[in-house]
């Protein structure tokens, strides 16, 4: 993959959620630099249908010069976990999921115990793969990667990361899906 300035990155996050539905905003971003455009979905709280909310999202919009998908990690709204080797097959995009900590895979397990469809969460966290640590200048990221090699993933986020430790596409889409669940921008991506 040749990693340009401004490729196509659509930066994926989740806003708070009080009921069984959850906002999810993808943003459209030129590298880290130029928000191109939004686009949104619903999915439902500690549900099963993230990948597929997310991938029709994407696959439907008139962003067709995407070159990546962005997760801020592979779950959202609570535990409704995002299947990246799947989003990746389903929207022929590479997808990098981006933790701003070492995720405590025995935490999230044990966070599994009274859901329903446990075997298809739990082959969702095994899909995500290997996780690897960058340093992205200012801090660690931790990140999972589907359809793109790790020298590649480790370009784009050094790229995107340009106005806070995390890239610029996920800093904004949960700035604009807090802000639109709460009225204001609140927390930390």
């Amino acid at each position: 993959m040749m990693v340009k300035n401004e490729i196509r990155i659509a930066g994926v996050d989740d806003g708070p959620f009080q009921g069984e539905k959850c906002l999810v905003i993808a943003t459209i971003f030129r590298g880290g630099n130029f928000l191109d455009g939004l686009l949104s979905t619903e999915i439902t709280v500690d549900g099963t249908d993230a990948t597929e909310k997310i991938g029709r999202m994407i696959a439907n919009s008139k962003f067709k010069d995407l070159r990546v998908i962005m997760l801020d990690g592979i779950t959202v709204g609570g535990f409704n976990v995002v299947d990246i080797k799947e989003l990746n097959r389903s929207t022929g995009l590479p997808v990098i999921a981006v933790s701003r900590r070492h995720p405590d895979f025995n935490r999230f397990l044990k966070g599994l115990e009274n859901l329903d469809k446990k075997e298809q969460r739990i082959k969702a966290v095994e899909n995500a793969g290997e996780l690897y640590c960058t340093n992205n200048g200012k801090t660690k990221l931790w990140f999972q990667i589907s359809g793109i090699g790790k020298t590649d993933a480790e370009k784009i986020l050094k790229m995107t990361c340009v106005r806070s430790n995390i890239p610029e596409p996920l800093r904004v889409a949960h700035i604009i899906a807090s802000g639109i669940i709460r009225g204001e921008s609140v927390g930390r991506a």
